[in-house]
């Protein structure tokens, strides 16, 4: 009998045993004063790096919705829309910027450099920051795609900064004239910066950390 109650004993000490493992979330914390270890995991936007590549993935899927068999729609990364409209298309950073990124964040396309304060002071829209900034800072602009009519295209600008100032929305028109020197195509908002598209391109939707571009649906005849 004695053998039969120690082996008792030690089949309740194996169970205690499992389930105070399975259960040490719970009562750990109070032993040893800390709190459970969990697993991090990130929500924050992904930053890509603009490159010719980027631009070249972009434009090939672009140019596929001009084609009649064509997809009705396409998706693009933020690298890919960004290479293709700011590298391939037109200059929009100044040409000395480095470390250039692109990310989708909420309904936004954003991109960010490190960019020298000389190519923007010329502009005066820096006002009393000009002062308060290195020789170079970060640059970080967030804006939407919007078709003017075919074959043209905005990017209108919600927000810039540098580093962590935010430049005073009447201030964007002046430092995007400097940012884009060239001529502004009619219909082209003073906040906005002019990028060409396909004729096909009918609407641009930005969700779920990716660009979608939609193809024109052709108008029936009666």
């Amino acid at each position: 009998m004695g053998c039969i109650a120690r082996l008792g004993c030690l089949f309740v000490l194996v169970c205690l045993a499992v389930g105070a493992w399975f259960t040490r979330d719970k009562w750990m914390s109070k032993v040893t004063g800390s709190a459970p270890t969990t697993t991090a995991v990130s929500t924050g936007p992904v930053w890509e790096p603009l490159t010719p590549e980027a631009g070249a993935r972009g434009k090939r899927v672009i140019e596929s919705l001009q084609s009649s068999t064509g997809p009705v729609f396409a998706n693009l990364k933020a690298s890919e829309i960004a290479s293709y409209a700011f590298q391939t298309v037109g200059s929009t950073l100044p040409a000395s910027a480095d470390s250039v990124e692109a990310a989708v964040i909420g309904d936004a396309l954003c991109m960010k450099a490190i960019v020298p304060m000389k190519d923007l002071a010329g502009s005066g829209a820096l006002g009393p920051l000009g002062g308060l900034l290195n020789d170079r800072e970060k640059l970080s602009i967030c804006g939407a795609f919007r078709v003017v009519k075919p074959g043209l295209s905005e990017f209108k600008v919600r927000e810039i900064k540098l580093r962590e100032f935010k430049i005073p929305t009447g201030a964007i028109p002046r430092l995007l004239q400097q940012i884009n020197k060239g001529k502004r195509p009619e219909g082209v908002a003073e906040d906005a910066l002019p990028v060409t598209t396909p004729k096909s391109l009918g609407d641009v939707r930005i969700a779920n950390r990716q660009v979608t571009l939609y193809k024109t649906t052709p108008e029936k005849t009666p």
